[in-house]
């Protein structure tokens, strides 16, 4: 389903954009939340620096937002119009929703963020 090489595979897996050969983080389990956010500093297979630039991840803030607003918007449709619930339902739904999804949006958010610079190359793959 996840074809090596495609953006999606390293999206979904945390693993290195340019090579998708390891993981970004130093912990790959999303809830072991105090090293949620720990990575490598390089990958060990094709010397990838994940800090392309000092608070690189800053700009991750954006994407994690859109992700939110996505299953805050999810939340809604699936409580309040196919549940029929009330407003006040519909509201703590979304809250919970995204208080249970907050460790995957934080990691899905950078994984998207450094996808956006670099992409992969096979070429580091014939080591």
């Amino acid at each position: 389903m996840l074809k090596k090489g495609s953006k999606l595979n390293s999206i979904l897996t945390g693993t290195c954009p340019k090579c998708q050969n390891e993981s970004m983080y130093l912990d790959q389990n999303v809830l072991h939340l105090g090293k949620i956010l720990k990575m490598h500093e390089n990958c060990s297979h094709c010397g990838l620096r994940y800090q392309i630039e000092p608070s690189f991840f800053y700009g991750a803030m954006y994407v994690s937002y859109g992700l939110n607003v996505g299953i805050g918007i999810a939340a809604f449709i699936i409580s309040f119009l196919i549940f029929g619930s009330s407003l006040k339902v519909a509201f703590i739904a979304i809250v919970a929703s995204m208080i249970l999804s907050f460790p995957i949006v934080l990691r899905w958010a950078r994984n998207i963020y450094i996808n956006m610079f670099v992409s992969y190359d096979p070429k580091t793959n014939k080591k």
